[in-house]
């Protein structure tokens, strides 16, 4: 027979610390965590200064408002990685959706010398995104998210240095 929870024993301490990440709603309770990749049209390097700001914010502010919590946002000059939790009652078609559709149109609202390109027309984000599960794992993914930025520019500075490009090397 099985202890009843209200007794503080080793398997309630342990149970409670692994059920803290789980997240509870009216009739469920739930652990959606997701790592998303979207870039935006052509992979163009636009995401950068004020315009990659302005993605920020909006991917904040829209997640929050549709109930996800954003665990790590990452903005790099062309692609955007997003570690989020989203509750089962959205799906992640749903909250891309939004985030891609929202963003674009305040992008080329703020920012209308983008919507005059001729390559752009209507769509800022390319079609599609990449998306992964996370499980166990989350911890290793959310460190791999926020420096990624720092490894991305440490391999263009070796790219940059001379004398550590491959046509170096034996000499």
């Amino acid at each position: 027979m099985q202890v009843p929870f209200c007794v503080l024993s080793p398997q309630r301490i342990k149970m409670k610390t692994s059920m803290s990440r789980f997240k509870r709603a009216s009739h469920v309770i739930w652990h959606c965590q997701y790592h998303i990749v979207w870039v935006p049209k052509y992979r163009f390097r636009v995401l950068q200064g004020p315009v990659g700001k302005q993605v920020y914010k909006c991917v904040m502010v829209f997640s929050q408002q549709l109930g996800c919590e954003v665990v790590e946002l990452n903005v790099q000059p062309d692609h955007v990685h997003l570690l989020v939790s989203i509750p089962p009652k959205l799906s992640v078609s749903g909250l891309m959706g939004v985030l891609k559709g929202r963003t674009a149109i305040r992008i080329f609202a703020a920012f209308p010398f983008l919507k005059k390109k001729p390559y752009w027309g209507n769509h800022f984000w390319a079609k599609g995104y990449c998306v992964d599960s996370l499980g166990l794992n989350s911890e290793m993914i959310q460190k791999y998210v926020r420096f990624q930025e720092k490894e991305e520019m440490h391999q263009e500075q070796l790219q940059l240095e001379p004398g550590r490009g491959p046509s170096q090397k034996g000499r």
